[in-house]
């Protein structure tokens, strides 16, 4: 190692940084140590909680992908030249013996566990304390009838009743009763609001269109019916702004149908929850000021990293309920940890439940209720994961919907018949064109779309109405660089807008500009993901720029104060989680690369809600959707570890 640094060149700057200075504070000339707090540091960097010794023990380090580099670059090293991870019991007792490496519980910069996972303490923290939380949601109340709860809140009779209330019709007939079903089971709403009843912490999963906020919605209405006028505290709140925005207007759309009388909160983002405290990483509410609530509901959970996601669980008080909704087969959130997939990995199977949750059931709808059993012993907490599969949005005749479910599958050639069919009218496909003829191919394909909004800016037409021309279509790219990615798509469109007289203004910020926020600014409350209207101000006949705010309708800020940003008629498909759009062109990228994934399509076709065109070349394609996501972490782990020590 030492002769020739030129393997360095697989860590970033701050890996090289961290893992040296872990080798001064153990000790010089410990390369071993290096190694791994450099290698930690970077799968930090890549979503992952902790390092995986076992993984990559006796094998030479993998130069990482840098999609922020010039077309995602890999160093060129020769093979001789990358180092090789020590042996798994050599390197565990060097790391064992260094003072900068402690077991779980001590105070150290690194945290090796028992399995020979390896965290920064922080992530350690994060994760414990998250376990922690849901092993004791897991006790509570489990195998007890939530009619014989310790405290009581609802009577039997009522409950029977607001339920048929809240969820109108009939439980299905017996016949569903104990089958393997071809259609989705059709009352897991109605299961969900048992759920929600029965336990304090509840996941609700499922794809686009499934009904998870009308779910939501429906059970917050029964919880207000069944505490007769005494309301709950409920929040609700999402990752970014533009979600919460949704699930707000979601919500109130929901409950308009069904329950009038039934008002949901405005909600709010994660941060503006937590009570953000400008220029700290903490928040204002955790264990010593709890949030409260009696109910926090959070909507595109898949979004929420592990750090958040344990000061959210940290914040609540012990008799608080948490609603999680989402997709698990998105795309994980971009800083570390999955921790939505990881909970709802915990089930071996859809929708297996306990006994006594089964009877619960059972009672309820007048008859002997039985899922489809898995082998092996659940997790505690498999009462408490909802998955809905009945799509309301999507039917057979939609090819978004087959298009989906076809790449979540892994099913290359299903997926691309259906791109190919001339039977969905809401799908189409296109071969990847030449990079140097992507502006002619844009301009035929998308120019329609913005120039009603920009004639629209030109014409002062109101708020709403531009932010709704806006949000209707949206260029969704797999990666930022690259002559496919964001930025040189987002400079192609400006000229060609340019050419075509509907940009005026020779400089950078002009009328009609939409712009992203990529940076977190806690004082201003903008955060990374924001999507703003750059417009002309009526107060002074400057220009400012325009968010929607799901608590006050708009905020504006001069250009000049905005925290980083850039331009956003494409944006990436990470960048698109927590929104949809009435019609989507998204482009894959134009050479192989492991980070284009399945979990990536997926997320960009679900974006879409009336239209798809999807640009690519079949080779790629077909890596991509047979190609998983993983994110390494303990969670899962720790939490199968604790079911099995419950059941045995």
């Amino acid at each position: 190692m030492e002769s020739d640094e030129r393997f360095l060149q697989v860590f970033s700057d701050l890996d090289r940084h961290f893992g040296r200075l872990m080798e001064k504070f153990s000790g010089r000339n410990n390369p071993a140590v290096f190694l791994a707090a450099a290698l930690t540091s970077r799968s930090c960097r890549k979503g992952h909680v902790c390092l995986d010794l076992p993984g990559c023990a006796g094998k030479p380090v993998i130069a990482e992908v840098q999609e922020d580099g010039p077309a995602d670059f890999i160093p060129d090293i020769p093979e001789g030249l990358l180092p090789v991870c020590p042996s798994l019991s050599s390197w565990q007792e060097i790391l064992r013996a260094s003072p900068v490496v402690g077991r779980p519980g001590e105070y150290k910069p690194l945290i090796l566990d028992d399995d020979g996972r390896l965290y920064l303490y922080r992530y350690w923290f994060y994760e414990d304390l998250l376990i922690r939380f849901l092993e004791g949601c897991a006790d509570s109340h489990t195998e007890t009838d939530f009619r014989e709860a310790e405290e009581p809140v609802f009577n039997w009779p009522e409950l029977e009743e607001s339920l048929h209330r809240v969820f109108p019709g009939d439980w299905p007939t017996s016949e569903y009763i104990g089958k393997k079903f071809e259609e989705p089971f059709p009352d897991m709403q109605r299961i969900a609001a048992l759920a929600v009843l029965r336990k304090r912490f509840v996941v609700i999963s499922g794809s686009p269109g499934t009904g998870k906020t009308t779910a939501a919605a429906r059970i917050l209405a029964l919880l207000q019916r069944l505490k007769r006028g005494s309301n709950l505290r409920i929040a609700l709140a999402a990752p970014t702004g533009k979600a919460a925005i949704r699930l707000e207007e979601a919500m109130k759309k929901a409950c308009g149908s069904f329950s009038p009388e039934f008002q949901p909160e405005k909600a709010m983002t994660l941060h503006r929850l937590l009570g953000v405290i400008p220029g700290s990483p903490y928040f204002r509410h955790n264990p010593d000021n709890p949030l409260p609530y009696d109910l926090v509901v959070v909507d595109e959970a898949s979004m929420v990293d592990l750090p958040l996601m344990a000061k959210l669980v940290s914040a609540l008080y012990p008799t608080s309920r948490l609603l999680l909704l989402g997709d698990r087969d998105q795309l994980a959130s971009v800083e570390a940890g999955a921790v939505l997939g990881d909970l709802c990995g915990l089930v071996e199977g859809e929708n297996s439940y306990s006994p006594a949750f089964l009877e619960n059931i059972g009672k309820i709808a007048g008859v002997p209720f039985v899922f489809p059993k898995t082998a092996g012993p659940q997790s505690p907490l498999a009462d408490s994961i909802i998955f809905l599969r009945k799509n309301y949005r999507f039917d057979k005749e939609s090819g978004i919907g087959q298009l989906s479910s076809a790449v979540n599958q892994g099913n290359f050639e299903g997926a691309l018949s259906i791109l190919k069919s001339a039977h969905f009218a809401d799908i189409g496909w296109q071969v990847l064109p030449e990079s140097q003829n992507l502006g002619l191919g844009l301009k035929n394909a998308v120019l329609s779309y913005f120039k009603e909004y920009l004639q629209a800016v030109r014409n002062s037409e109101d708020l709403e109405r531009l932010f709704t021309l806006f949000e209707r279509f949206r260029i969704l790219c797999a990666f930022r660089r690259g002559s496919f990615g964001v930025l040189a798509v987002n400079v192609l469109l400006e000229n060609l807008l340019r050419s075509e007289g509907l940009i005026y203004g020779d400089g950078r910020w002009y009328p009609g500009r939409p712009v992203m926020i990529t940076q977190n600014d806690y004082a201003l409350e903008l955060f990374n993901g924001d999507v703003g209207l750059t417009l002309p101000d009526r107060t002074d006949g400057g220009l400012s720029v325009f968010f929607r705010d799901p608590e006050k309708g708009f905020r504006h800020f001069a250009p000049f104060r905005l925290p980083e940003h850039e331009s956003v008629y494409a944006m990436t498909i990470h960048k698109s989680q927590g929104s949809e759009f009435d019609e989507v062109l998204m482009l894959l990228s134009d050479r192989e690369t492991p980070l284009l994934t399945r979990e990536l399509v997926y997320t960009g076709v679900t974006r879409a809600k009336k239209r798809l065109s999807l640009w690519g070349r079949e080779d790629s394609l077909r890596k991509a959707i047979s190609r998983r996501t993983e994110r390494i972490s303990g969670l899962r782990s720790a939490l199968r570890q604790f079911g099995c020590k419950e059941t045995t």
